[in-house]
């Protein structure tokens, strides 16, 4: 079987500093991998080709790199499987700096990975040297499809939410928190996930299932994040954005068999959080502006009994925050009410500000004379939200933009 192998190279030595596509034509058995493939490239073609591999069994998990925009392990990825009109696309892992060719550097993953504390922390004293800390079997069972993680970096690899927040812990060190969260032998339950529940933690997942896809174990790595974001909920961590948007939307759909879009995120910021509420109003007139503003009073469901029997069958097996009843009332008036509490107050401060002289010296000749229309001067307001929330936006197109607008 003559195969072509694309592979994207990379070498910080040479005089070219992008990385490049580079074809190889070699001839292979029906029963041949990708690394085999790789291998004989190496080997017989070209031997300045890098990448990692050892074990050749999928057990070491040295060879994770992406085969047709997808990581997998090459060791375990068949060529004939994959191939595509005689061609295979070979790059490196994704989310993570190249070294060179396929080789990346993972020094970012296994320091996030050691940031979760991969370690079990008892309570009590030291067991005897003849004895041990000792599990259930059904509390092992439940650890058994996470401890199968052999650290690939696959999921890294392929994790939408890393490629534009570095930040993120990733699934990787997220599934090993779980793991020791997990763990009944473990006493530090409520420290890690005190410290999960932060910037970069459990609440970032967006949930794209692209880790669970290409595990090659099945270790579900977003399924042990949600199982973390339920015991945090569960240990009291009810306050941040995440606990709250997963509240507002579980009680949502319970009570008008639907998503409530425009109560949705004022109820994940907060109610009464009235500096995040002001934050939101350029999104609401954009949205506005473009027709895409969902209804102030949310419409029920036809079929809203049904979905409400459904939750009500799973209060009786869970009694976790998620499941908190809140009142219709609150539900339907939380946007109007919010909306209109948020505008009043903007207003005020707003106003507040304008007469003061703190920002006498920022306002556009045009403003200082204050012979200018109330919607004009909202129009400068507006402007003023939008340069905050644009970083890019220089301070000369603000006063430009709000004397053409005064002029006007």
């Amino acid at each position: 079987m003559e195969v072509t192998l694309s592979v994207k190279r990379f070498d910080p030595d040479s005089d070219q500093h992008s990385s490049y596509n580079q074809d190889y034509v070699v001839e292979m058995e029906e029963s041949a991998t990708v690394l085999d493939g790789l291998i004989k490239v190496r080997e017989e073609v070209d031997g300045t080709l890098a990448l990692r591999c050892s074990c050749r069994s999928a057990i070491c998990g040295s060879c994770a790199m992406r085969v047709n925009g997808q990581a997998r392990l090459a060791c375990n990825t068949k060529l004939v499987d994959i191939v595509d009109s005689g061609k295979v696309v070979v790059e490196p892992a994704g989310n993570m700096e190249v070294v060179k060719d396929l080789v990346v550097d993972f020094s970012p993953f296994w320091d996030k990975v050691r940031d979760v504390k991969p370690w079990l922390d008892p309570e009590g004293p030291d067991p005897d040297p003849d004895q041990e800390y000792l599990a259930s079997n059904e509390a092992m069972l439940d650890l058994a499809g996470v401890m199968a993680c052999i650290m690939c970096g696959a999921c890294v690899s392929d994790c939408t939410v890393l490629e534009v927040d570095p930040n993120f812990l990733g699934p990787a060190a997220l599934a090993k928190a779980y793991r020791f969260v997990a763990d009944p032998r473990d006493s530090d339950d409520e420290p890690r996930l005190s410290d999960l529940n932060e910037y970069g933690g459990m609440w970032d997942c967006t949930r794209c299932m692209q880790c669970v896809e290409v595990c090659p174990k099945g270790v579900d790595p977003m399924g042990r994040i949600m199982s973390l974001r339920d015991k945090a909920m569960a240990t009291g961590y009810t306050s941040t954005y995440g606990a709250r948007h997963s509240m507002a939307f579980t009680n949502g759909v319970r009570q008008e068999g639907r998503v409530d879009e425009l109560s949705l995120p004022v109820l994940s910021k907060g109610v009464f959080n009235i500096v995040e509420q002001i934050k939101m109003i350029p999104l609401g007139i954009r949205a506005q502006l473009a027709g895409k503003r969902p209804p102030i009073l949310p419409h029920k469901n036809p079929g809203q009994e049904n979905v409400r029997r459904i939750f009500n069958r799973l209060d009786k097996h869970d009694n976790s925050p998620d499941r908190l009843e809140i009142p219709t009332a609150i539900i339907g008036l939380a946007s109007p009410v919010v909306l209109t509490f948020v505008a009043i107050i903007a207003f005020l401060i707003l106003q507040f500000y304008w007469n003061s002289e703190s920002v006498s010296g920022l306002k556009p000749d045009a403003y200082q004379s204050g012979s200018v229309e109330p919607f004009t001067r909202f129009s400068y307001f507006h402007n003023c939200f939008w340069f905050y929330c644009d970083p890019e936006t220089s301070g000369s197109e603000l006063v430009v933009n709000s004397n053409a607008e005064a002029e006007r």
